[in-house]
């Protein structure tokens, strides 16, 4: 058997099992199985073997993937929101590889990857799926693009082919310890009550792993599935905005419905509308600030702020200015919100927020 016959009749048992209390070592091993023929499917082929990639040089502040079924506007809105122009036509599969573009916001330069259209069954290697899915994974953000008039249907698939793939949505990575050792066997803890898995459980998932020694600690009550996927500790966790498009073919109790639902924006690529707010809320969720700096008796220079991540410090400022910079450091004057007052004489662990100025004085 090929492994994805194995996969196919691990997932048709799991289907098949009830889930109680007498079958959840047999549902757990089951899941050990399955994540760990998933993760050999996914690995890369020899070196030898050359193929068309979709390796893109990761370039600007953030990157961000576009992924989506066939034909639900990924083009339209790359050409609209970019100075890139990615063909789109009415029929299936006119994006074949990956086109990179540009979303110049707020001074940051956000690079937005058009991925061709995911099919079901990507995850198997599908209508190039697993290439679409390997970029994907080196992105800060996914993009989910659905269609608004079939919502539904699609998001649970692309969900689930993702999920497959040890890709996590908006997901926080379990605060599971967990330390394979030379020796002593299965040292086990957790810091509160368990319910969903026990020592016996663990051992088992562990064994099918072929790990007989390790250090397991439970920092929250977590499933199987989340040991599985410490255990594999190659799963990204991602935040993810699902982008509903072609809202102007829905009434408006439908648009009004869909725009409550949690991460989710609603958008026409076409008639471009809404398409500022979808700007705004990828900011956010990229959690990007601007910084200023400012020099001894000068202005503030608001043409070319720093783009950084919420929660750098003035010791990042300095990196990001030069890298010798930090070992110079005397102290930093700053104006703006994360201060108690204007300016405020601080030291290199001071936390910046968005639009501070910031004058660094060296030694």
């Amino acid at each position: 058997m090929g492994i994805l016959e194995k996969i196919s009749e691990i997932e048709k048992e799991i289907a098949r099992t009830q889930k109680n209390k007498a079958t959840e070592y047999h549902l757990g091993l089951l899941k050990a199985k399955l994540a760990k023929y998933r993760s050999q499917l996914l690995e890369p082929a020899k070196k030898s073997e050359k193929g068309e990639g979709f390796d893109v040089l990761k370039s600007g502040d953030a990157r961000v993937a576009l992924i989506g079924f066939p034909s639900v506007g990924k083009s339209t809105l790359l050409s609209t929101l970019t100075a890139t122009q990615s063909e789109a036509a009415s029929y299936e599969f006119t994006t074949l590889t990956c086109i990179p573009g540009v979303i110049e916001y707020k001074g940051a330069n956000i690079q937005l990857l058009d991925l061709p259209g995911i099919i079901e069954g990507a995850a198997q290697g599908k209508g190039r799926g697993r290439q679409v899915i390997s970029v994907a994974r080196t992105a800060d953000l996914v993009l989910m693009m659905l269609d608004a008039t079939k919502q539904d249907v699609q998001r649970q698939l692309l969900e689930k082919e993702l999920e497959s793939v040890g890709i996590r949505l908006n997901k926080k990575k379990p605060n599971i310890y967990f330390k394979v050792k030379k020796g002593g066997g299965l040292a086990f803890n957790s810091t509160c009550p368990l319910t969903k898995v026990d020592e016996k459980l663990v051992q088992m998932i562990l064994h099918e792993y072929k790990i007989f020694n390790a250090e397991v600690l439970f920092r929250e009550d977590y499933s199987a599935d989340e040991l599985i996927d410490v255990i594999n500790a190659n799963r990204v966790y991602l935040p993810c905005l699902y982008v509903y498009n072609k809202i102007d073919q829905i009434s408006i109790e439908e648009v009004d419905r869909i725009a409550r639902q949690p991460n989710s924006v609603v958008v026409s690529c076409n008639m471009k509308l809404n398409l500022d707010f979808l700007l705004e809320i990828l900011w956010e969720y990229l959690s990007l600030i601007r910084v200023y700096t400012k020099k001894p008796g000068q202005p503030p220079d608001f043409d070319d702020g720093l783009i950084l991540r919420k929660g750098v410090t003035v010791e990042h400022v300095c990196h990001a200015i030069h890298r010798t910079l930090a070992q110079q450091f005397k102290y930093a004057l700053v104006w703006g919100t994360s201060t108690k007052y204007s300016p405020q004489r601080v030291g290199l662990q001071h936390v910046m927020h968005d639009e501070d100025v910031v004058q660094i004085m060296k030694k």
